[in-house]
């Protein structure tokens, strides 16, 4: 049976859960009055999940919560309180606690809450207990991270998580730089869960019109004529299996409230309709960027992120790993060789040499772009730099190509100038002065400048 730590200071709550809880014959409940003895509590023993008041006397439930936080304890805290405030909520979460609910609170809601908590401690002390030194041909499923070849140690640590996350049912939201392979890493999940044969649905959260993904995503009871005409959503189409929403910082404020509730509950409504629904879909979602940061805070909902963040993965840019660049660009050269159906050995070594040297800032997408040019370019059977377009050699390394761009410092093209009109002028500097349009001092000026840096 799992542990479960019950702490509020109103005796007839704490005996009124004990005995619902003792009663599902899946659950032991400790309970306790006194806050102050909650840390001793956790200290001396193995919770799975702890239940919370936060205004008790003596130590409040924010406090405990801290106290937590400051000594790494890793128990999952459902908030239960009388107080229905959304800004206090996000406060709990941020502080670390699991979720929050309102007394008094449905029976068959707080079970499927505990569950989930039990759950998500569970996997959090698997992941935990990863071990510092971790091999790709360790994972369960190999097959399903195929698709996202890297040898890097962060890296293989990052589909050692993703692979201990998919086992779970519990949403993932997965962040990075543009480019960085959010989708795949998704795809591998739903792979190697126990949804891999049901459907995998991904969509842009940011397409088209908040009304029309409002209800491409939940559907709707009638057409835009206002006739009767069901149509079905994302959320009914993927039932069973994963939703992947991209770019979920995109979704409109009234779509993420929808959104958490069916996070919680599975239940939803259609556009137009008062008929509740119910789905069975695992959601991933994804950014580009870090929605933890102020300039979010009125743009998505602070409750609906830290739900999505209790498991979350950042996929590192590829300027991070850049070892596996080899790796990958042999990866993209075998899929567009396949696609097109030719034979291409693969790559010189000063091509290689050249994509080191790039920084990828649109990364894995990036590469693959890069690849997938210079297989179309390519006549013999090695890939060298001569295969990539102008625009691609000279992105990657400026000035490489006539025509290419270099930046340089303001000064240096100064001197140089002045320099060639002088030996234009045949070193006649009152003439160079006047085709420079500038006075003899500040020629000199200048070319002191030069004569002390060089000494």
């Amino acid at each position: 049976m799992k542990k479960i730590l019950v702490v509020d200071d109103d005796v007839a709550v704490t005996n009124y859960f004990m005995v619902f809880l003792m009663q599902t014959e899946r659950f032991e409940p400790i309970v306790e009055n006194d806050s102050r003895k909650v840390m001793k509590h956790l200290a001396n023993d193995h919770f799975d999940a702890m239940m919370l008041d936060l205004d008790m006397p003596n130590v409040t439930g924010m406090e405990i919560l801290d106290c937590m936080r400051n000594e790494n304890i890793n128990v999952p805290v459902i908030i239960l309180t009388g107080v229905n405030d959304i800004e206090l909520a996000v406060k709990t979460m941020k502080r670390g606690a699991f979720d929050y609910l309102t007394k008094p609170v449905d029976d068959e809601t707080l079970l499927e809450v505990i569950d989930r908590a039990v759950e998500h401690g569970s996997l959090s002390l698997t992941i935990d207990r990863l071990p510092s030194e971790l091999k790709r041909e360790d994972l369960k499923n190999q097959d399903a991270f195929s698709r996202v070849p890297a040898q890097d140690p962060e890296m293989i640590r990052l589909f050692h998580q993703a692979e201990k996350i998919a086992v779970s049912d519990l949403s993932v939201f997965i962040w990075g730089e543009r480019g960085t392979g959010k989708e795949a890493l998704a795809r591998a999940i739903h792979k190697t869960s126990a949804r891999v044969k049901s459907p995998f649905i991904a969509i842009d959260s940011g397409a088209g019109r908040p009304d029309e993904f409002s209800s491409r995503l939940f559907g709707r009871a009638k057409n835009w004529a206002g006739k009767r005409e069901t149509m079905k959503g994302f959320l009914e189409t993927a039932s069973g299996g994963t939703l992947f929403l991209d770019n979920i910082e995109k979704l409109s404020l009234p779509v993420q409230v929808r959104l958490k509730r069916v996070i919680q509950t599975g239940e939803y409504y259609r556009d137009d309709s008062t008929e509740m629904l119910a789905t069975d879909v695992r959601f991933i979602v994804a950014s580009n960027h870090d929605l933890t940061k102020s300039e979010y805070k009125e743009r998505f909902s602070r409750d609906l992120l830290y739900h999505l963040m209790i498991n979350s993965i950042r996929i590192p840019p590829l300027r991070d790993h850049a070892d596996d660049i080899p790796l990958l660009a042999e990866h993209f050269l075998s899929l567009k060789c396949e696609h097109n159906g030719t034979k291409i050995k693969g790559f010189s070594d000063d091509f290689i040499e050249l994509l080191m040297k790039h920084s990828f800032p649109d990364n894995v997408q990036e590469l693959q772009n890069i690849i997938a040019s210079a297989v179309v370019n390519t006549e013999g059977d090695i890939i060298t730099p001569e295969a990539l377009s102008p625009y691609v050699r000279d992105k990657i390394e400026p000035g490489s190509v006539p025509g290419g761009f270099k930046p340089q410092k303001l000064l240096e093209i100064q001197r140089e100038y002045i320099s060639k009109t002088l030996d234009y002028c045949g070193g006649d500097r009152k003439r160079a002065c006047d085709l420079l349009g500038i006075s003899v001092s500040k020629l000199s000026e200048i070319l002191r400048t030069e004569d002390t840096k060089q000494t």
